[in-house]
């Protein structure tokens, strides 16, 4: 068999990331984040976050979720900090709260009527009017659900909604949105405003529908409260849920699942001021939430001067629906991972094992017909090539062909590749958070203490990443990685918080959690006679 001489580990050179380069890529990751900042129009966006949640925030809200892959929804009772000894009456009732030890929300939030919906592709290729129908469809549903068998007492006029988005958007209130080109598979590019399709595709609902087989009741009307990026949601859920400690500060909302995304609290002063929200005060050190939409083109100049883009994400850009838009995310999220492990096998059973295409299973051949999932479920558990090529003959996972036959070679070849794009996603990510800490002055590097960043206060030692999606939460070792590449950067990087840890912290349901927290901060600015109404559900 040709190639016999070549070793599959240094075929994979050019998807591993030296710790001397990782460095690198954080620092150049870092000048290039405060560029973007002042200069780009598409990244990091300020949102008009400027109130962090104090954890008393109470009442009920509807939160809609809506990603990459799947759309969320549900009712979330907002219970407020308790007080010592103190416990909610009733909160592990509802079959949506997890056990407490798995649950940073256990204590003190409560998700009721939650549904999850999978996005259909001819969903995302059609217009905004369709998508958005559907998605009011959907929100009709758990309404209708919500109220079925509420007493007259529970009943309202409205509802306040939170919306979480994975996308890009321009905002000028918390309740505004603007779309901007989406990505992730989605055709729709056109500037519609946010709040108002979702309410247009759910007006159509709000006649009088028959409920509980006994007479018709109109639906109540919703009010859009806030609207945030997940990333936005993800940092702010954890804020309001977390405990207050003085060591302790969150910092980062990531998102890594479908896509790749992160939210941070920046200074006014490092963003330009046409990016300054109209919620701002006007003092320069005030703090704001930003949206980095770190994979967006913008952030690509590092990873080309640093040639860390391989010849396989070349060929993965080029065939992408909207080539060298997120060439970031190409490298690091979830919908993109299986794709870079096809190309890399493709090329190393026909180049270099001489294996004729018409030879391999048809999912080596067919784009994205091998998945993160399946590398995640299938791959990743394998407890040796052989054992992997028994199931894969077995099954017939990824398609099967009379000439091709899975052998341990061949499966290890498989095991091999999920393992470097597994690690090069991780550092990457790894090499972005540090950047980003970098940036925004949490982390300072000994020689850069005279710099007009702002070094954090030294008595905080935990910098803590909120994290959601399900590439870090499902993907077996995929943390691990991540927090080893997170340590190592710390130690090699000499950074003048020599005690300071980055911690990463779950936030499974942040979307939906950080809707509901945006909803209840905006009600906070009604009246005191609006808010107790919204709130406890008078009409």
């Amino acid at each position: 068999m040709s190639g016999q001489n070549i070793r599959i580990e240094d075929w994979l050179g050019p998807l591993r990331i030296s710790p001397d380069k990782l460095c690198s890529l954080a620092c150049q990751l870092s000048t290039t984040y405060s560029h973007l900042a002042l200069h780009s129009e598409e990244q990091f966006l300020s949102t008009p976050v400027t109130k962090f949640p104090s954890g008393k925030e109470q009442g009920e809200y509807l939160a809609i979720d809506l990603g990459g892959t799947n759309l969320r929804i549900a009712f979330v009772t907002l219970l407020g900090t308790k007080s010592e000894g103190q416990t909610h009456s009733g909160e592990q009732n509802d079959a949506d709260v997890q056990d407490a030890s798995h649950d940073v929300y256990s204590e003190n939030v409560r998700k009721s009527y939650g549904r999850s919906w999978p996005i259909d592709d001819h969903l995302k290729a059609e217009n905004a009017d369709d998508l958005f129908n559907w998605v009011g469809d959907c929100l009709a549903g758990v309404v209708r659900a919500r109220f079925r068998d509420a007493n007259t007492e529970e009943l309202v006029d409205e509802i306040p909604l939170g919306i979480t988005f994975s996308f890009p958007m321009i905002q000028s209130s918390l309740a505004k949105a603007t779309l901007m080109p989406m990505g992730k598979g989605f055709a729709i590019n056109s500037s519609h405003e946010l709040g108002a399709m979702v309410c247009a595709g759910y007006a159509r609902h709000m006649k009088s529908s028959t409920m509980n087989g006994v007479r018709p009741k109109a639906l109540p009307r919703i009010k859009v409260a806030a609207i945030a990026n997940d990333s936005v949601s993800t940092l702010m859920s954890l804020m309001y849920s977390s405990k207050r400690m003085l060591q302790s500060k969150t910092v980062i909302g990531l998102i890594l699942g479908t896509g790749c995304n992160a939210a941070t609290i920046m200074k006014l002063e490092a963003l330009n001021p046409s990016k300054w929200p109209s919620t701002h005060n006007g003092l320069a050190q005030s703090e704001v939430v930003v949206n980095t939409e770190w994979t967006i083109k913008g952030a690509a100049p590092p990873l080309h001067e640093l040639e860390l883009v391989s010849c396989w994400d070349s060929d993965l850009h080029r065939s992408t629906h909207q080539p060298g838009f997120q060439p970031f995310e190409y490298m690091t999220a979830g919908s993109y991972l299986g794709e870079v492990v096809r190309l890399v096998l493709h090329d190393w059973y026909t180049n270099v094992l001489r294996v004729s295409e018409s030879h391999l299973p048809s999912a080596l051949i067919q784009r994205n017909s091998v998945t993160t999932t399946f590398l995640a479920q299938s791959v990743a558990p394998a407890e040796n090539p052989l054992a992997l090529a028994a199931e894969l003959n077995r099954t017939g996972a990824l398609g099967t062909n009379e000439h091709w036959i899975w052998t341990a070679e061949l499966a290890r070849a498989l095991m091999e590749a999920e393992k470097a794009v597994l690690r090069r996603s991780a550092a990457m990510i790894a090499a972005a958070i540090v950047g980003l800490l970098l940036s925004t002055g949490e982390l300072v590097m000994e020689q850069h203490q005279s710099s007009r960043a702002k070094v954090a206060p030294q008595f905080v030692r935990e910098l803590v990443v909120t994290y959601c999606g399900g590439l870090i939460c499902l993907y077996k070792g995929y943390k691990e990685h991540l927090q080893e590449f997170l340590e190592d950067l710390l130690r090699q990087l000499e950074i003048r918080q020599r005690e300071t840890r980055i911690v990463l912290r779950e936030a499974s349901e942040g979307g939906i959690v950080g809707a509901a927290v945006l909803a209840s901060t905006d009600l906070e600015h009604h009246c005191p006679e609006d808010v107790s109404r919204l709130r406890n559900g008078a009409p």
